[in-house]
């Protein structure tokens, strides 16, 4: 088998970046492509992009971030919430792209067999300033003008909060990951948001931290023997190593900030084997 790779945030909204979608190809002909969420705000333009990518690589792996999850005010009939991701986890189907409600897939390239686990696990407001109640922390985001857009456009139907939603996600999840994982095998950990708190150290404005994962997976590197794990959101593609297990952060970004760097993007990233 081939390499294991991986990209995030591709936002192709943008024709910059859909011209890197188009641009991207694999090491050779039976790689992988873990696409860690948001590839755009609406279900064409995931659909299309997946598709293109299920056209260079063996197989593609899909989570969910938080563009894909949004609905807009201007389109009232919608879907929103888990409507939403069900209707994502369909398309994706129909494409023959892995999703985090299928099984999960045994990566045979690199030294050992690995499972490849794509997650959908949201956040719960608790990546915040130690001392902070929830609230208090997020009125400080507030007063501060650091406020992600998820609080006005991504809903958590039919959960009464997005916290709410974290936390059914993260049950499920756990259930699912505890029944199913080989115990004599590493994994893959994909998620949109970093599933341990330490990347988001890196953030500009702390404040925007509170939307970017939650405490109820911090130990899931370990106790889900994970050989690396791949994420985006943060729009700051550098490894992180937590507990002796690599952090790849594996975003695009908006062409603002991939298109002054001396290498733009260098993506795919290769995730397995290791470099």
């Amino acid at each position: 088998m081939g390499n294991l790779l991986a990209v995030s945030d591709l936002h192709v909204g943008y024709k910059e970046n859909r011209d890197v979608v188009r641009s991207l190809r694999p090491r050779a002909e039976d790689d992988w492509l873990i696409v860690a969420g948001d590839v755009a705000e609406r279900l064409d333009h995931v659909a299309w992009t997946l598709k293109v990518l299920t056209l260079s690589f063996a197989k593609v792996i899909w989570v969910p971030g938080n563009h894909e999850l949004w609905s807009s005010p201007k389109d009232p009939g919608a879907p929103r919430g888990e409507t939403k991701y069900r209707t994502l986890v369909e398309a994706c189907r129909a494409l023959g792209v892995t999703t985090p409600e299928d099984p999960y897939p045994v990566f045979d390239g690199g030294a050992e067999p690995v499972t490849i686990a794509p997650l959908f696990t949201l956040y719960d407001y608790s990546f915040r300033a130690e001392g902070l109640t929830a609230e208090q922390a997020l009125a400080q985001a507030y007063d501060a003008g650091v406020v992600a857009t998820d609080e006005a456009l991504l809903h958590p139907d039919p959960y009464p909060t997005r916290a709410d939603w974290c936390r059914a996600r993260v049950e499920h999840t756990q259930a699912r990951l505890d029944a199913e994982l080989p115990s004599d095998q590493q994994t893959v950990l994909i998620s949109h948001w970093p599933l341990h708190p330490t990347p988001t150290k890196r953030l500009r404005y702390p404040e925007f931290a509170q939307w970017c994962g939650t405490t109820l997976t911090a130990d899931w590197h370990l106790r889900y023997r994970a050989a690396v794990a791949v994420y985006g959101h943060l729009h700051i593609p550098l490894r992180d190593v937590v507990d002796g297990v690599p952090f790849e952060e594996v975003s695009l970004g908006y062409p603002r900030e991939w298109q002054p760097r001396s290498r733009p993007h260098g993506l795919p990233r290769l995730i397995l084997p290791a470099a």
